[in-house]
């Protein structure tokens, strides 16, 4: 057999090591983190529960879901220990202040841009009118104080003289 025939083989061999050494991996991180669980961690299961963790054995945990309900669930149903703060962010709607230093973005644009001196002027001409240069037919004066009903009307083509 000549070595072109083997390397199909040899490249197939090689992608299912990769693979499984890839998924070995991920389950081994996952064994690690059920085994940091401890009673007052926040964790959420593999059906989407959110639950504190109330007591850990061997292959199974004691989860208190709310006041007077615990339920019992084995070790392999937990999809994440979350840290207190995402727990509490997404249990009880309690954000935590990260970026507490960090530059508010205000919610207009108005702020970025204005500056101190035009802020006054800016917020006078909101109070005035904006002309779109159209006006009423009786309201619309002419430039030597006419009505504007008073100009000469155009004809539909048909005109007297020729």
């Amino acid at each position: 057999m000549s070595l072109l025939t083997l390397l199909p083989f040899i490249v197939l061999i090689g992608a299912m090591f990769l693979m499984t050494r890839s998924a070995k991996k991920k389950q081994q991180q996952a064994i690690e983190m059920r085994n940091q669980m401890q009673p007052g961690s926040g964790v959420r299961t593999i059906g989407g529960m959110y639950a504190t963790v109330k007591e850990v054995n061997e292959d199974t945990v004691l989860l208190d879901a709310g006041p007077g309900v615990e339920l019992l669930f084995a070790k392999n149903s937990i999809g994440a220990v979350l840290t207190d703060d995402e727990y509490n962010r997404i249990v009880h709607g309690i954000e935590h202040d990260l970026k507490a230093d960090a530059d508010v973005v205000p919610d207009d644009a108005s702020s970025l841009t204005e500056t101190d001196d035009s802020s006054d002027a800016a917020a006078a001409s909101d109070d005035t009118p904006v002309d779109l240069g159209k006006k009423d037919a009786a309201d619309a004066d002419t430039a030597d104080g006419a009505k504007a009903d008073a100009q000469p009307k155009k004809s539909d083509g048909d005109s007297d003289a020729k």
